[in-house]
C-alpha cells in the first residue's frame, strides 16, 4: 500500500482506537505521514506508507507512540506534521491523495461536511469526472452473505443517471470482492411499476437500463424489501424464477433516507459491521461515522485496500 490518508481521528485503525486524554491544546492537529521504509506493523496489517489526520484535542505524539509501544507496534517509521484545526487537516490530507502521495482518503473525527468539502474541491485534485458514490458493505456476525447498500451517505436524492453509477460501482466492487455475477436489487415498496410510487416507476427504467448495459449482473427492480432478502416471499409471490430476488448482494436505494435507514437496521438491530466507501474520486474515500467502532473502521480500510489492488 503506496500510502493511506485518514481523516482526523483517535488513530482507531493504527492504535486500536485508543489514546489518552494527554496535555493539548484545543484545536491542535497532528499529522501523521509514513517516511516509506517497508517492514514493521504496518507491513504486517497491510499498510506500508500511512499518511494520518487527527485532531489533537485529546491527543499528543509522544501519547500516541506510548500506546503504539503498548500494542508492540512500531511506528517509527511514522512522522508528524501539525496542521491548524480541522479544516487544514482535511485540506491536507485531501492534498496529499490528490499529489499521489496517498492511496486512500478516511475521515475520522472530522465533520463530514468539513471532510467532503476538502474532497471535492479543485484545489485537492480528487475529481475524475466521475460522480462521487457511497457505497456501504454489510458484513453478519453469524457469516453469512455480505450485503451492499447504495447510496445511503452523498447523494440525497439521486435522480436516474446517478443510480446508474450506483448500480455500476456496487457490480464492479462485488467483481473486486471476488463475487463473479453480482445480483443488484433496485429497492421499492412494490416489485410493480405504480405511477403512483415514483421509485416503482425508477426501479423498472433503472433495471431496463443495468441489462442492456452491464451484462455481467443480474439486475432486478422494483422490488420491495422483503422480496430482496427472502427466498420464501419470492417464491411466495411467483419470483423465485428471477435471479435477485431472495439473494440479493447489493440494494440500490431511491434515497439517502431510506438507504440511512437501512444500513442502521442491519447495524442496530442485525449487529452487522458497516464499512463505507466513495467511489469515484482518484482514490477511494472512506466516509466513516464518528460514531463507528473500530471493527468498521478496519473493515473500511480493507475495501478501500481491496479497491486499490494494494497489497494484504
Amino acid at each position: 500500500m503506496e500510502m493511506l490518508a485518514h481523516g482526523s481521528d483517535n488513530i482507531a485503525v493504527l492504535l486500536a482506537e485508543k489514546i489518552g486524554a494527554h496535555e493539548v491544546q484545543e484545536g491542535e492537529t497532528a499529522f501523521v505521514e509514513s517516511l516509506g521504509e517497508p517492514g514493521g506493523e504496518a507491513d504486517r496489517v497491510g499498510i506500508r506508507h500511512a499518511v494520518v489526520a487527527i485532531e489533537r484535542r485529546q491527543a499528543h505524539a509522544d501519547a500516541i507512540r506510548a500506546e503504539a509501544a503498548t500494542l508492540d507496534w512500531d511506528i517509527s517509521a511514522y512522522a508528524f506534521h501539525d496542521t491548524n484545526g480541522e479544516e487544514e487537516a482535511g485540506r491536507t490530507a485531501a492534498a496529499l491523495c490528490g499529489a499521489g502521495e496517498a492511496d486512500v482518503l478516511m475521515k475520522g473525527n472530522l465533520h463530514t461536511d468539513v471532510f467532503m468539502k476538502s474532497a471535492v474541491s479543485r484545489d485537492a485534485g480528487l475529481r475524475t469526472g466521475k460522480r462521487f458514490v457511497h457505497i456501504f458493505h454489510i458484513s453478519h456476525p453469524d457469516g453469512g452473505r455480505p450485503i451492499l447498500i447504495s447510496d445511503a451517505a452523498v447523494n440525497v436524492a439521486p435522480n436516474i443517471e446517478t443510480r446508474h453509477d450506483c448500480i455500476r460501482e456496487c457490480a464492479d466492487l462485488l467483481i473486486r470482492l471476488g463475487n463473479p455475477r453480482p445480483k443488484i436489487a433496485i429497492l421499492s415498496a412494490t416489485e410493480s411499476p405504480i405511477p403512483s410510487v415514483p421509485s416503482s416507476m425508477d426501479g423498472r427504467a433503472l433495471a431496463d437500463w443495468a441489462k442492456a448495459n452491464l451484462p455481467y449482473a443480474d439486475i432486478s427492480g422494483p422490488l420491495a424489501f422483503d422480496l430482496i432478502m427472502s427466498p420464501d416471499a419470492a417464491a411466495t409471490k411467483g419470483m423465485g424464477a428471477d435471479p435477485v430476488a431472495g439473494h440479493a448482494d447489493a440494494i440500490v436505494v431511491p434515497d439517502i433516507v431510506s438507504g440511512n435507514a437501512l444500513f442502521k437496521a442491519f447495524v442496530y438491530l442485525k449487529g452487522g459491521c458497516a464499512a463505507g466507501i466513495v467511489t469515484g474520486a482518484k482514490v477511494p474515500i472512506l466516509l466513516t461515522s464518528r460514531a463507528d467502532p473500530a471493527a468498521a473502521r478496519i473493515a473500511s480500510v480493507a475495501l478501500a485496500a481491496i479497491t486499490c489492488g494494494l497489497p494484504k
